[in-house]
């Protein structure tokens, strides 16, 4: 009996830890209503959980805010030169840093660290390299930040897009680089589908790309930031692997990278609708890479005919071996893609 009254104690503490910085001023009640006990009983955890060190409080009663205490901290800085490469960096001073985690753990840190300080190397441009680990009980961050031009504006120059924010758009479908005989294109799109968290800051842009969340999203920031830092997160004992990330954007034996997902909100600039022909085709720039591409049209209120023509019939006529699949459509969205397939069919 004390075994299992410590043992559903134990769950109500990571149920906590896990929620309580998104749900900082309710987390009590949040506790008390998911495992049916009082605010005193939650209350009782809470206070065990700071003595442990484990979290801090501010403020009092229903006001107190409650914050994760990182039970480690470290910063390292790296000069770029000939000598200096990713495997070496994670073996000698990341891997132990973050560990113990569960393999599955460490096999995506591995991934996900070693592809973007190899961007920094190979493609910042710049002269060093910093890298922030921090963790706590439920989650580990990373940040690999460099003093280069700045991974938007690099692959603006280099691929002649519109602008900046065209460049996260392309980082957003996949296998862009702007290396091809020593990069794939590959390593940013997928890493930002294993952590929970991904996160590019560069110039006056920032893009996001949140686990279970459909859309990717970017904000624009008054306050240019020189260089790029990439910001990771994953739960220290998250059941997810590579191997199911992978399988999620291969449909072949082979393990060929050919679905993508495309975030239909961010061929917009600014306030402009989708409607023009000129702006379908910006969407569908390499998407004949693809076999299999899903439109994501969350938090897309409205599309032209031109628009919807010009990917569901003139481009599915072009190429009919690609399979383009909406999703996320609203029932105006939704009309206008059936008018372009109806309009295809008659084709």
């Amino acid at each position: 009996m004390i075994s299992t009254v410590r043992e559903k104690g134990e769950i109500v503490r990571r149920f906590i830890l896990e929620h309580v910085e998104d749900h900082n001023g309710d987390i009590a009640s949040l506790a008390a209503e998911k495992f049916g006990i009082t605010r005193q009983a939650v209350n009782k955890h809470l206070t065990r959980l700071r003595e442990q060190g484990t979290i801090t409080m501010e403020g009092t009663g229903r006001a107190a805010r409650y914050k994760l205490v990182p039970l480690s901290q470290q910063t390292f800085a790296y000069e770029i030169s000939d000598a200096l490469a990713e495997d070496i960096a994670w073996r000698l001073d990341i891997h132990d840093t973050i560990s113990p985690l569960p393999d599955n753990v460490l096999n995506i840190w591995h991934h996900g660290f070693t592809e973007m300080f190899n961007n920094a190397i190979d493609h910042s441009g710049g002269e060093t390299i910093a890298v922030r680990v921090t963790k706590t009980a439920i989650s580990t961050e990373i940040i690999v930040s460099d003093d280069g031009v700045g991974i938007f504006k690099k692959i603006q120059g280099e691929l002649g897009l519109l602008d900046e924010r065209h460049a996260i758009f392309e980082l957003a479908k996949g296998k862009l680089t702007t290396d091809p005989r020593n990069h794939s294109g590959e390593g940013i799109f997928f890493a930002s589908r294993m952590f929970d968290k991904f996160e590019i800051l560069s110039g006056g842009l920032y893009f996001s790309h949140e686990r279970d969340k459909p859309e990717d999203w970017l904000l624009e920031r008054s306050r240019a930031h020189s260089g790029t830092a990439v910001f990771m997160e994953l739960n220290n004992h998250t059941a997810r692997t590579t191997r199911k990330v992978f399988d999620e954007f291969t449909e072949s034996d082979d393990y060929t990278f050919n679905k993508t997902i495309v975030p239909v909100n961010l061929a917009r600039y600014g306030a402009d609708e989708l409607t023009s022909r000129s702006q379908a085709k910006r969407l569908l720039a390499r998407v004949e890479l693809f076999k299999h591409v899903i439109f994501d049209f969350d938090e897309v209120d409205a599309i032209g005919q031109a628009f919807a023509d010009q990917i569901f019939r003139v481009f599915a006529n072009e190429h009919p071996e690609i399979k383009l699949v909406p999703i996320n459509t609203n029932a105006y969205v939704k009309s206008m893609i059936t008018r372009a397939l109806a309009a295809k069919i008659e084709d």
